[in-house]
């Protein structure tokens, strides 16, 4: 009992401990100690919860950056496929003029010019030439496109006159003025050709 008497603190001795705390803490009965906890502890409940803001704004911001940058490498991939698949477009188109005078060539080329014997080997260098040139559209990736008894497809081919006839439907490409090419999957030259109409 003596020795929890001579342990708790006299008066004397709080009033000298508080004489630095300012009144307004112990007039409204509040702990000075506590006091300052609860407004740290406020305060870095704040930082924190904007530190967590702030990160989750980065993450998204790398998120879009992420995505952005894998859209630009396929975008990037793409038009290098493109550039490889395509880099011969204008050269082909520019070809083809060629590639139809010597078809014209040899079609007018009469059967007994073939029997010739002082002309066979003229006739000859020109077919093969023919077949010379069919032979590096199609390793480069160009084709012919099928016309004939087809119906009309405006994606690759170029009506140019009706023809009235009963034997075909109407629609139906009858007669072709000049082939058309594709080059890969895209389209080179129309075909121009004529289709069937209904008889007057």
């Amino acid at each position: 009992m003596n020795n929890d008497k001579n342990n708790a603190p006299d008066d004397a001795a709080v009033a000298e401990e508080l004489k630095g705390v300012p009144e307004e803490f112990l007039e409204d009965g509040k702990d000075p100690a506590e006091e300052g906890k609860d407004d740290s502890g406020s305060s870095e409940g704040d930082a924190i919860a904007a530190l967590k803001a702030d990160l989750e704004a980065a993450k998204q911001d790398v998120l879009y950056a992420r995505a952005e940058t894998q859209n630009v490498r396929r975008r990037m991939e793409k038009d290098v496929a493109d550039a490889r698949n395509y880099a011969a477009t204008g050269f082909a188109r520019d070809i083809l003029s060629v590639s139809d005078n010597l078809d014209r060539a040899v079609a007018a080329i009469p059967p007994e010019l073939r029997e010739d014997e002082k002309m066979r080997g003229f006739v000859t260098g020109i077919e093969a030439t023919q077949r010379e040139l069919a032979k590096v559209f199609s390793q480069n990736g160009i084709t012919r496109i099928a016309a004939m008894g087809l119906p009309l497809d405006p994606n690759q081919h170029q009506a140019m006159l009706e023809i009235p006839t009963a034997d075909k439907e109407p629609g139906t490409i009858v007669q072709e003025m000049q082939p058309g090419y594709m080059i890969k999957d895209r389209l080179l030259r129309p075909a121009m050709v004529g289709v069937a109409k209904k008889p007057d």
